[in-house]
């Protein structure tokens, strides 16, 4: 299956034939921000509100837009979307100055469909992670976001993928 067409012009790779299956993608984004930060977040004490029920319902929403902002990817069901962080350093809520703590985002999408829903993951987590920093931006402009992977995916012809 190809993106392009024999003379190279772009194109949505045709579905039609393809069988009914379930299928499940997880995608994981790393934010990294420093201590103080990680505290504003953990005591939910943000003047925005509460970041991480913010960014989980962007990443449910983004989950549904999906096709919307990949070109060329296929518009399908989506139903179930989980998103979830996770501290990735356990210990102390407030660190040395300076130090930096990691928060994971968590996305999880399912359907029944003819084509996979990595993209779909991919995008949740990503939207997750940008409203996570646009939450938080006014006290840390340093934030990083990424990297964005790929952790699992099951259904469909290509068979499970699970990353090492």
């Amino acid at each position: 299956m190809s993106h392009f067409t024999p003379s190279g012009d772009a194109q949505m790779v045709d579905v039609s034939t393809k069988a009914i299956t379930v299928r499940q993608a997880v995608a994981t984004a790393e934010i990294v921000m420093n201590s103080a930060t990680a505290g504003v977040i953990r005591h939910q004490s943000a003047a925005k509100g509460d970041v991480l029920g913010v960014a989980r319902l962007a990443g449910i929403q983004a989950t549904k837009l999906t096709a919307q902002l990949i070109p060329l990817c296929h518009s399908i069901p989506i139903e179930s979307v989980t998103i979830d962080f996770q501290w990735v350093v356990e210990g102390p809520e407030q660190r040395p100055e300076g130090e930096k703590q990691t928060l994971l985002c968590v996305a999880t999408v399912r359907t029944s469909a003819k084509t996979g829903v990595e993209m779909e993951a991919m995008t949740a987590a990503s939207i997750a992670a940008l409203t996570v920093y646009d939450m938080v931006k006014s006290i840390d402009k340093a934030i990083s976001i990424g990297p964005i992977v790929l952790q699992h995916k099951s259904g469909g012809k290509s068979g499970d993928f699970h990353r090492n």
